[in-house]
């Protein structure tokens, strides 16, 4: 088949809203409602509707749909079939002649890290000792992990997600039954992460690019850039901490009280911590008055990519979910980066800390994993500070990468080279 010859492709995402993000970005092709499981809020459809507890359901509800997905296959007979956490789907796809893709919204970093130390361990369960020892197959040395985050690795492997099948399994099978790999990235910044991959499990493995957010058809909303305007250009932060997994109440009260210790005026867009059903009950005493007319703690959908484009925000503390460090990439405000513990967050951090130098990560305890105010207060004022020599450094670097991700034939040539190794496949 030649390039010239259309592709018909069918995606399948992992029903939350950073995943159904970056699929979306890269096409529109498939939505499907989730079938009812018991145990399930009625009307969930994505991860962002349950708490964290709840998320193994939302799998079990997804593998439901298996027969739907075989008959819809069937039916629109596409040349290949995209799908990240649906293990079973490889299968199908091959008795009906549809080569299969599993396509991370990742950075390929997670995955090769894991499969160096697999290959290290020749089968054995790996355990926080073989992670702890020195990853000579890894191909990059700047990333270390702290031993919460050895503990936390090691213990989701154990974790069951959904219909009695363990988290890794889920994605190894995948990984092992599908036709070739895709993942979130470039050449230029993942490129030695997905060669590892390709020669580690002997399939193609493709890089889509950074999948950009397309620019906004809406304004922000009047309520926000009004408050905003009130302050001087790049003074101000934004914080946000993802769709999903709340805070602990010590830790959210610990973050907002480092943003109160910075001086600067901010606007954090969080969900309520576990336990507590508003933001209001949960804010530290006295914290409302005392920053009345400069720090709003909000607790609602926000228009982040509008935010972020604002002249008044200077500086961004993300989770470090994919899309979120992207977005954050492309604007001028200087990224705080405090990553939640799960999924790639952890290497993106370090990625863009250590080895990119593009934001300064937030301070935590080696082994419990717990920031305090003044960690986050002292991470904002390294990037905010113009005399400060490593947010120097970070500011400038941030600025090349910015340039880099916004040129003009970035994104396009990705997807080009995306599209013509789809076409190798068949």
């Amino acid at each position: 088949m030649d390039a010239s010859s259309p592709l018909h492709i069918a995606m399948f995402p992992w029903f939350a809203m950073g995943h159904l993000t970056p699929y979306l970005h890269l096409s529109n092709k498939l939505a499907i409602r989730v079938p009812h499981v018991d145990g399930l809020p009625h009307n969930a459809e994505t991860t962002s509707d349950v708490p964290f507890s709840l998320f193994s359901l939302i799998a079990t509800a997804m593998d439901q749909t298996e027969k739907d997905i075989e008959l819809l296959l069937k039916e629109i007979k596409p040349q290949i079939v995209l799908f990240d956490f649906q293990y079973w789907l490889p299968n199908i796809a091959r008795n009906l002649g549809i080569k299969s893709l599993q396509y991370m919204i990742l950075s390929p970093i997670l995955p090769a890290y894991v499969g160096s130390i697999q290959r290290q361990s020749q089968g054995r369960d790996l355990t926080e000792v073989d992670l702890m020892k020195q990853h000579s197959e890894f191909p990059d040395s700047c990333i270390k992990l702290y031993s919460h985050e050895l503990r936390f690795l090691t213990s989701i492997r154990k974790l069951e997600f959904g219909s009695g099948i363990l988290f890794y399994d889920r994605i190894e099978i995948g990984t092992n039954l599908s036709d070739a790999l895709g993942f979130k990235g470039c050449r230029e910044i993942d490129g030695i992460y997905a060669d590892f991959l390709e020669n580690f499990h002997g399939k193609p493995v493709l890089l889509s690019g950074p999948l950009l957010p397309e620019p906004t058809k809406t304004t922000l909303e009047e309520k926000w850039d009004a408050w905003l305007k009130g302050f001087k250009h790049g003074s101000v932060i934004y914080c946000a901490y993802g769709s999903e997994s709340p805070l602990q109440h010590n830790q959210f009260q610990e973050l907002l009280l480092g943003l109160e210790l910075t001086g600067f005026p901010f606007l954090a867009a969080l969900k309520p911590p576990n336990g507590f059903d508003s933001i209001e009950e949960a804010l530290p005493e006295g914290f409302n008055e005392r920053v009345k007319g400069k720090g709003i703690v909000y607790g609602s959908w926000i228009q982040q990519q509008l935010i972020l484009e604002h002249p008044s925000v200077g500086c961004f503390i993300t989770h470090c979910g994919a899309a979120s460090i992207t977005e954050g990439l492309i604007n001028t405000c200087q990224l705080v980066l405090l990553p939640r513990l799960g999924s790639d967050h952890i290497m993106n951090a370090r990625v863009m800390s250590r080895k990119l130098k593009v934001g300064v990560e937030v301070e935590k305890g080696d082994e419990d994993g717990l920031f305090t105010k003044e960690s986050v207060c002292k991470a904002v004022k390294i990037v905010m500070a113009d005399e400060n020599e490593v947010g120097r450094e970070v500011r400038a670097n941030h600025d090349k990468m910015r340039n880099f991700l916004l040129s003009n034939n970035l994104e396009s040539s990705c997807v080009d080279s995306f599209c013509q190794k789809l076409y190798d496949l068949l």
